[in-house]
């Protein structure tokens, strides 16, 4: 449904202005420049019983990760986080054995720490009660550096397809506890040539398909090299018949982990050079002119990739 709603959006919405560089349709807008930087606008709802559960964490977890995945989003278009709005729909008797005020300071207790870490100045938002489950939105602000904001629509063929972290198992904790790529995607941004990026909400594969959507083209993917998370194999082993690590690492949602399309020199200068620290920085394949994704095997042969992945709005 969230597909089809931001491209029915984007088909009756003006073109670029001299107020919004770029509307819907990408990891964040971009406003026009202030000076010699863009700002770049985000946001995010995130709801109990969707993106968490309050009967079964600590709500500083929740308040946490509702600002890390706009952290994300500014850090797939390689924007410095500056600022960040947050509102809330507090459920009016309370939730995870609270009050609604002392649910509400929970939830900021997670998340100014990651505001704080992240240099983002919480400049406002809005706070209402409801018979309804715990609701947060969090818009987030950020600018652009000198070289310009990240696009999906930047990839080409003959590019390296990037990822950053491992994939797969978020649900057993990393979609709570994530750090977002902000600090990696400026550093890939300023020491590199990156032509393209977006960050992996809704699963590898299927985000892909976005990026080669956006981009006019295709990609290539050898699986065997794509990092699998040790929560992959736990989930795996503990969940028969629900596929095996690959199969998670490539369609589980919430990884929030870096796709980037590089050039093949610039990729592999990155990876020896061990540009962004601890955080692993894996080639796992290509883009290429052909539309449609592709894995492909240790010995060069190709098979079709079916994007999989979480789809927002659908029945399942």
């Amino acid at each position: 449904m969230e597909r089809e709603l931001v491209e029915w959006l984007r088909s009756r919405l003006p073109p670029a202005s001299t107020e919004v560089a770029l509307g819907p349709g990408d990891d964040a807008a971009v406003l026009a420049p202030s000076g010699d930087r863009g700002l770049v606008v985000t946001t995010d709802m995130l709801m109990d019983g969707v993106d968490f559960r309050l009967d079964e964490l600590d709500p500083r977890r929740a308040g946490r990760k509702s600002l890390a995945v706009n952290l994300s989003d500014l850090a797939a278009m390689a924007a410095q986080p500056t600022a960040a709005f947050v509102s809330l729909a507090l459920p009016r008797s309370g939730a995870a054995g609270l009050d609604a005020l002392e649910l509400a300071k929970r939830l900021y207790e997670g998340l100014l720490p990651l505001a704080d870490e992240f240099g983002v100045v919480i400049a406002g938002g809005d706070t209402n009660t409801w018979d309804g489950p715990l609701v947060v939105s969090v818009t987030a602000v950020g600018k652009t550096t000198a070289r310009g904001p990240l696009l999906r629509s930047g990839a080409r063929p003959g590019d390296a397809l990037v990822v950053t972290g491992s994939f797969g198992g978020s649900i057993l904790g990393k979609h709570l506890d994530f750090t977002p790529r902000v600090r990696e995607a400026l550093l890939l941004h300023e020491l590199y040539g990156v032509h393209a990026a977006m960050d992996v909400s809704d699963g590898l594969s299927l985000d892909l398909s976005r990026l080669c959507a956006e981009s006019g083209c295709g990609a290539f993917v050898r699986s065997w090299e794509i990092p699998v998370d040790d929560a992959a194999d736990r989930l795996a082993e503990t969940k028969p018949g629900g596929g095996d690590a690959i199969s998670h690492a490539l369609g589980d949602g919430e990884d929030f982990e870096l796709l980037l399309a590089m050039p093949f020199d610039d990729a592999e200068r990155a990876v020896k050079d061990r540009a962004i620290g601890d955080v692993p920085l894996t080639i796992v394949g290509g883009f290429v002119a052909e539309h449609g994704l592709w894995d492909v095997d240790p010995k060069g042969q190709r098979k079709p990739l079916a994007p999989r992945g979480y789809l927002h709005g659908a029945d399942s």
